[in-house]
């Protein structure tokens, strides 16, 4: 944090960054896997900084787990069983506890303190933590992974930070492999993938390492998100088989409240730029 109380996340190469004005520092700690800051700003609420990094704020965490989410259950056509590696701040787990045919919702976070952490300066992500449905283990989800039962999973939604760190080893295609064994006939493997503005690289390494490691069909999806880099996010969703559309008349009629989701934006965010639709004609 500068001396004029703003805290700063410079994009490593890109030559840009995003700034916040802080009211104080609210907590600071060095966690066995990563360094935890919460600042509370002015016009953000909280904000969880993980290795420098901006995570989740009060105000615009919505896009990221709403759309994290509920576009990959509405594609599902029967989901029942959720596996989340990552999202400790719970907002994902929250978000696909929404939907009443859950029956089981597996979330694995390498580090506890991230968890804790968010239940104290994020309650309102954490309201779902004792849903009968939930399930929280603080393990290596890529260890995890390997010793999965064979299409046991519905959906894997790999809520990670950064490909850095304790989160490098859940883009690689050997990761891959092991989601795609133990999702079901019909699963799907979500994973956020980072800005198409600044890092398409990373983009393009991913989809070749889910295609290497079986996947049938690929769809990235983009929304906003304030405190990323860039502003603009996406996420990549990943079929054992063919893609066949996402169930909008159960979109529509959705029995929970969102804020941002809803049937026309699932459409709107499927809509791909020129110049992505160059890079990935398939």
């Amino acid at each position: 944090m500068n001396p004029t109380q703003w805290f700063t996340e410079q994009a490593p190469g890109d030559e840009v960054a995003f700034s916040l004005a802080i009211k104080q520092k609210l907590h600071e700690e060095q966690s066995p896997f990563q360094h935890l800051e919460i600042y509370e700003t002015k016009s953000f609420g909280n904000l969880m900084v993980i290795d420098g990094c901006t995570m989740v704020s009060t105000r615009d965490n919505f896009f990221y787990h709403e759309m994290m989410s509920h576009p990959v259950l509405f594609t599902h056509p029967n989901p029942k069983r959720v596996l989340i590696i990552g999202g400790g701040d719970c907002g994902t787990l929250k978000e696909v506890l929404k939907h009443p045919g859950i029956e089981h919702a597996l979330q694995i976070d390498i580090d506890e303190r991230v968890t804790r952490l968010a239940e104290i300066y994020f309650p309102e992500l954490c309201s779902s933590n004792n849903d009968p449905r939930a399930e929280l283990q603080f393990i290596d989800g890529i260890k995890w992974i390997k010793q999965a039962a064979p299409q046991s999973i519905d959906i894997i939604i790999v809520d990670s930070t950064d490909p850095v760190g304790p989160a490098e080893g859940l883009f690689g295609v050997d990761f891959y492999r092991d989601c795609y064994a133990c999702l079901s006939e019909n699963g799907l493997l979500i994973q956020q993938s980072e800005s198409a503005l600044l890092h398409m690289n990373l983009i393009a390494a991913m989809r070749d390492a889910m295609r290497s490691a079986g996947f049938a069909e690929l769809q990235t999806l983009f929304f906003p998100q304030c405190i990323y880099p860039s502003g603009w996010w996406s996420a990549t969703i990943a079929s054992k088989t063919e893609l066949t559309g996402f169930r909008e008349h159960d979109s529509a009629n959705k029995p929970f409240a969102t804020v941002y989701y809803n049937s026309d934006i699932h459409k709107g965010a499927l809509a791909q730029p020129e110049f992505f639709k160059q890079a990935f004609p398939k």
